[in-house]
């Protein structure tokens, strides 16, 4: 007997997909009828249902960052210090994209004090508990701590959703070595210039990968250099680089994590980029016309993506927005 399909959760970073269509559509100025910009919010609406046309989800959220205030940088006041100041009009339609948004009958969620990153991790735990695959849509590299069997991240990249990989944990692992069990702790050492959060020091990309290869784990790796000086982690370094040919690092390695500060940094990068995974996203699949589910309404959607003035843009969304999913 064949088992019903999997439905599907579509999880969009909504400020990442902002970002890049701010910068790569800027020079286009297209205004609303009001002479609002918007090419960033064209820009993202274009690629959200580029997307939904293309993997036909049964449900789609959209994480936003709460821009009153941050726990994160409450902990760490140095949190994403040194990136550069926003642009107002991309700062203006950071702002109303969660109206136009909700307008649709699209669902987004601002979890105080969170981000985006947030919500992402919320979805993917969501989707694994109720037997829901996953797709995460993002440019940010700290989704892939989510990606399993049954969660997928499409890193938009400069080609566009048809143009962006879409990773499993097959090809995260042929991208970077790492397990994508393993990926938080391979974030946290290399650090993340982006957020201002410098790594272990001495323990860069490369490194880190081989370090998660031949221990396995970091709980593994630090408990070996708790309660046996690092001995089985230098042998598993040595038969490493017997068997690669590469060079003998394990003695560096071993130091480098054995300095003062370098356990505690770990734990803090840890800390800092953990999404929080139990948000609650209102999400009921079984009520009909719950938020998130799709179809949506033809006459509100029609509506407020005239209010673009893109005549293309709208029967494309009425097209993707009000069909039933394939699932169904």
């Amino acid at each position: 007997m064949t088992s019903p399909p999997r439905r599907l959760l579509l999880v969009v970073d909504a400020p990442s997909l902002l970002h890049r269509n701010h910068h790569a559509r800027a020079h286009t100025g297209l205004r609303d009828r009001q002479g609002r910009p918007i090419w960033a919010l064209h820009g993202m609406l274009r690629q959200i249902l580029e997307s939904i046309d293309t993997i036909a989800p049964d449900a789609v959220i959209f994480g936003l960052d709460d821009r009153t205030g941050s726990v994160r940088r409450d902990a760490y006041p140095d949190y994403k210090a040194g990136r550069a100041v926003k642009d107002d009009e991309l700062v203006d339609q950071l702002e109303r994209a969660a109206a136009l948004l909700e307008a649709l009958g699209l669902h987004t969620i601002t979890p105080p004090g969170l981000e985006a990153d947030d919500v992402n991790a919320s979805g993917a735990t969501w989707a694994e508990a109720n037997g829901w695959d996953c797709v995460i849509i993002t440019s940010d590299r700290d989704a892939f701590a989510h990606i399993s069997p049954h969660t997928q991240v499409l890193r938009l990249i400069d080609g566009g959703i048809h143009g962006s990989p879409m990773l499993n944990p097959a090809r995260l692992f042929n991208m970077y070595g790492v397990r994508a069990a393993n990926y938080l702790a391979f974030a946290a050492l290399r650090g993340d210039s982006s957020d201002n959060l410098p790594g272990v020091q001495g323990i860069g990309e490369k490194t880190a990968a081989i370090l998660l290869d031949v221990a396995g784990s970091m709980d593994a790796a630090w408990a070996d250099i708790d309660h046996n000086d690092g001995q089985a982690l230098l042998g598993a370094f040595d038969d490493w680089a017997t068997e690669t040919g590469g060079r003998r690092i394990g003695p560096t390695v071993v130091r480098r994590l054995r300095e003062p500060g370098a356990r505690e940094r770990y734990d803090f990068n840890v800390r800092m980029m953990s999404g929080q995974d139990d948000l609650d996203l209102g999400l009921t699949p079984d009520v009909p016309g719950s938020r998130g589910l799709l179809p949506l309404d033809v006459d509100r959607v029609t509506q407020v993506v005239r209010f673009l003035d893109n005549d293309f843009t709208t029967d494309f969304a009425v097209r993707v927005l009000t069909s039933l999913p394939a699932s169904r």
